[in-house]
């Protein structure tokens, strides 16, 4: 039986005197959909960044299938196209039409080359509801259809294992829907996913495995239905009483 996609083992990370993580133990299985949930400063995004190199960790092993990614010197490029990862803000240039944003690190990273490319980027336009916005550009387009896009360009990547830090935060209430939609499609395909997030209901509804972080640690992690119904720690009780009521 095939290991788990993603471990991390010890995993610390501090900036300046702050400890963020604190020895961090996590399997992520292929094709799962794990869930972060906590407060703001609780190390959730840190973790993220961790996962894919784009922070270095202090201490401890980021294994991805069973290599240990967080080697110094480790060639991280190669990794970083297997994991993608999207933030809250959507990064677009705005000098370039979506689909020429979406098609950069493809031509870039891959050397992939025009013909072969436009295909593909056409196809992720057309699933995710953006087909006819392909050459407008970004601030031609709503907060969300934004976020779409940059889900899209770190999908171009043919990446195995996808990250998302916050996606939803910074959009309208009205707007968050739409986002949601494109990740339902995303676990329907079997991708890996780690998600930080606060959308409680999303990540009761479709998440495999939640993990509750406090103060740079797992505090808890489980099922969906226990953590959110029947959580053993106290500290994830008063964090759920104080964001669910």
């Amino acid at each position: 039986m095939p290991g788990p996609r993603l471990s991390l083992r010890g995993v610390t990370k501090s900036f300046d005197d702050v400890a963020v993580l604190k020895g961090i133990d996590l399997d992520v299985g292929r094709g799962e959909m794990l869930c972060l949930i906590g407060a703001s400063g609780s190390g959730k995004s840190t973790l993220l960044r961790c996962m894919n190199g784009l922070e270095p960790v202090d201490d401890g092993q980021v294994l991805l299938d069973g290599i240990d990614i967080a080697e110094p010197g480790f060639d991280l490029g190669p990794i970083r196209q297997q994991i993608g990862i999207v933030f809250q803000s959507f990064n677009l240039f705005p000098h370039m039409t979506n689909f020429d944003n979406v098609c950069l690190a493809p031509r870039r990273v891959l050397r992939e080359r025009e013909d072969s490319l436009r295909p593909r980027v056409e196809a992720l336009f057309e699933r995710f509801g953006l087909g006819a916005h392909m050459r407008k550009y970004p601030d031609q387009l709503s907060g969300g259809q934004q976020q779409r896009v940059a889900v899209i360009r770190a999908l171009a990547m043919k990446p195995q294992t996808m990250l998302f830090d916050e996606i939803t935060s910074a959009l309208d209430p009205e707007l968050v829907g739409e986002v949601l939609d494109v990740l339902r499609k995303l676990r329907d395909e079997g991708i890996t996913m780690v998600l930080a997030t606060h959308e409680m209901g999303f990540a009761r509804e479709l998440a495999d495995r939640v993990c509750f972080m406090d103060q740079g640690v797992i505090a808890e992690e489980g099922p969906p239905d226990m953590i959110f119904s029947a959580p053993e720690k106290e500290r994830t009780r008063k964090f759920l009483a104080s964001i669910l009521r």
